[in-house]
């Protein structure tokens, strides 16, 4: 499709020079790009080719390996273990003995290949007008999204045909010259993936009716074919299995992100269950066919093809996870009519089809049901209910700015991007709390993997970091730990009190924090969510150099573990939380630290002195706790409080300073603001 014009007269002088130079950065951005995505696909085959032959590419070597499926005589589903089509399997024999021959090298880059090439059709396939920026980058981002996805990385991994179907859709859609051929590419890929016949209505209600024709007529030879030559596998997969539900796994596993799916694992079963997905599943077909011819007449055609994609994973009897690559292409579609918004439904898509559903929504009970069909739900928001924006809307290319704080840059050869400078608005809450989780559930692998992936690993290392700790605190006369701790064990109110303190008010006070400053100060969220952010990752970098035992799991020292109780020091993995968090991950203390920053933005922005005399009491009590409980040294507090430090610097030299000090010094008259300086 077209980009937009670029034409002009050309600049003189200065001008000139600058878009010279920008053209420069803008090639160069584009570049490092390509360089990502490179070293992207690299890691995948990486990964996939230094796996022992046996655990990779299974289904693969399932289907056309020596004892394949596509191999041997008798039934294709015999073993349930082929979940293709009749079809699909009739064009993957002629592939077995080379398949045999190389397996791994061959499949693995020619899906590496197919991959490259539904990202540039994808990029291609945006909407008009596309600007200058957008038509560079736009090709690299979606290749490296695409390397990412879970989809494609299960497909790499188990080599599946997954990429061929959603290539031919887009083949047929954007590249393909006359009706006649765009129907035969899309034909072949419903026969691959029934429920791609989804886009025969879509093509009838946009006028191309003889795709429309054409994409049903080869679905129908496809299908005739492989019924002729394969008749007891066709009749097993299209009556026996009703169009392959219970192939390759349960239909109620997790792995089936089908409508179909959720409804069995929600305890529905029989016709009640088949009645219910007939009637939901037409429902959400009918209304996503209209939501994509409406895209289709307004000129977003690439938004039409990923809208009727997400209906097919809805409505597939089984949908798994290798062949729901249609949500990520809805990234393409515009919501919001805010700056701040714009970014709510990319950030969502991108987090959902690159991070496991457990990474995403936290262990409890009462979110099962999201987390167990968290593509599902995000396929079905696609289809049925995201407000995408119309091209014909004032605010799809030119959305509500975002209100910046007044603010010098903070260095000299790179100017302040937007993304770093004060924003004095309310941030969207969905893309801060997907934002929150994420950023956690990375914090929570970080700090496990710090030891190795287990504490037994770096137990050794910790203990004599411990005893270097103590011998330095010894030596500074710090080392006042076993003393506190014996006498505050002694002490049963206070032990249960600072016990009590240690476990309840380490995330309960800095979420309190932020939820109230995002609702009253949002200028200030994001200064202190920045803060926050920046300490966070600074103390991962500490756990990860620097492993160190807590007091509590010093053998040869005494102390008293108050929280968890006595600890088996003949245990390798010894501790009662060992099984979920790193124990070695002391240095700096977090605990210490979070506390540091509640106290801080509190005798910051409160208004009152009591607000303020309670934010300083908070990091006091907890140095009290962690000290108290033996859970840290006296200089993990120390290290906690340089690691908060860092992070309000870091976000000072980054985006200037605080949003509510930069509007108020802007609002003050000239005069006033130079007597201050003077």
């Amino acid at each position: 499709m077209a980009n937009a014009d670029h034409g002009g007269r050309p600049a003189e002088g200065f001008g000139a020079t600058a878009t010279g130079g920008a053209r420069t950065r803008l090639h160069a951005a584009r570049l490092g790009l390509w360089l990502i995505a490179a070293v992207l696909a690299a890691r995948q085959v990486a990964v996939v080719l230094a796996t022992p032959r046996g655990e990779r590419l299974t289904d693969l070597e399932t289907w056309v390996g020596p004892n394949g499926v596509l191999h041997v005589n008798g039934s294709l589903y015999a073993s349930t273990r082929f979940t293709g089509t009749p079809f699909g399997g009739l064009a993957l024999k002629p592939l077995t003995r080379s398949a045999e021959q190389a397996l791994g090298w061959g499949w693995t880059f020619g899906t590496l290949l197919l991959v490259v090439a539904l990202g540039l059709i994808a990029a291609r396939a945006l909407p008009p007008p596309v600007g200058r920026r957008t038509a560079l980058l736009a090709a690299p981002i979606a290749v490296s999204l695409l390397m990412l996805s879970l989809p494609v990385r299960n497909t790499l991994w188990l080599g599946q045909t997954s990429i061929i179907p959603v290539l031919l859709v887009l083949l047929g859609c954007f590249t393909a010259r006359g009706q006649r051929t765009s129907g035969l590419l899309i034909g072949a890929a419903a026969a691959l993936q029934p429920t791609l016949l989804l886009f025969t209505p879509l093509l009838w209600c946009t006028g191309r009716r003889r795709a429309a024709l054409a994409t049903g007529v080869t679905f129908a030879a496809c299908t005739g074919l492989a019924w002729a030559a394969m008749p007891h596998d066709s009749h097993r997969y299209w009556v026996h299995h009703m169009a392959g539900v219970g192939l390759g796994g349960p239909a109620d596993g997790l792995a089936n992100q089908s409508l179909h799916g959720a409804l069995l694992r929600l305890g529905l079963n029989g016709p009640l269950e088949v009645a219910l997905f007939l009637t939901l599943g037409a429902a959400v077909a009918v209304l996503a066919l209209r939501r994509a011819v409406r895209c289709f007449r307004d000129g977003q055609l690439l938004l039409a093809v990923a809208i009727t994609g997400c209906a097919a994973i809805v409505v597939s009897p089984t949908a798994w996870q290798h062949q729901l690559l249609w949500v990520l292409l809805t990234v393409a579609g515009r919501v919001g009519r805010r700056a701040s918004d714009r970014y709510v439904w990319p950030a969502t898509v991108v987090v959902v089809m690159t991070l496991p559903a457990k990474m995403i929504l936290p262990n409890m009970a009462s979110l099962n049901p999201v987390r167990d069909n968290v593509v599902l739900l995000a396929a079905l928001a696609a289809a049925t209910a995201v407000p995408f924006l119309s091209r014909g809307s004032p605010f799809y290319r030119s959305p509500k700015p975002a209100a910046y704080a007044p603010a010098p840059a903070r260095f000299r050869h790179l100017p302040q991007l937007p993304a770093l400078r004060r924003v004095l608005t309310r941030p969207s809450l969905l893309l801060e709390l997907l934002l929150l989780r994420v950023t956690y559930a990375a914090y929570s692998q970080v700090r496990l993997a710090a030891t190795g992936g287990s504490n037994s690993a770096g137990r050794a290392e910790a203990e004599e970091h411990g005893m270097q700790i103590y011998d330095l605190e010894r030596t500074l006369r710090l080392d006042f730990e076993r003393w506190v701790n014996h006498t505050v064990a002694g002490t049963g109110w206070l032990r249960e009190f600072l016990d009590q303190y240690y476990t309840s008010f380490h995330f309960v006070v800095p979420l309190a924090v932020l939820a109230v400053l995002y609702r009253r100060r949002p200028g200030d969220y994001r200064w202190a969510r920045s803060a926050l952010g920046f300490a966070t990752l600074l103390a991962l970098v500490g756990f990860w150099l620097y492993p160190l035992a807590p007091p509590r799991l010093m053998p040869t020292l005494g102390f008293i573990d108050t929280v968890h109780g006595v600890q088996d020091f003949s245990r390798p993995d010894y501790g009662t939380l060992t099984a979920l968090t790193n124990q070695y991950a002391a240095m700096p203390s977090l605990h210490f630290g979070w506390s540091l920053w509640c106290g801080v933005v509190i005798a910051v922005l409160a208004s009152r002195w009591w607000m303020k005399a309670l934010g300083v009491l908070h990091p006091l009590l907890t140095f009290a706790s962690i000290v108290a409980t033996a859970n840290h040294w006296v200089l993990d507090a120390a290290g906690g409080a340089v690691v908060v430090a860092a992070g309000f610097g870091l976000t000072h030299l980054l985006s200037g300073p605080r949003a509510a000090t930069a509007a108020a010094a802007e609002r003050e008259p000239a005069p006033t603001r130079k007597a201050v300086r003077g």
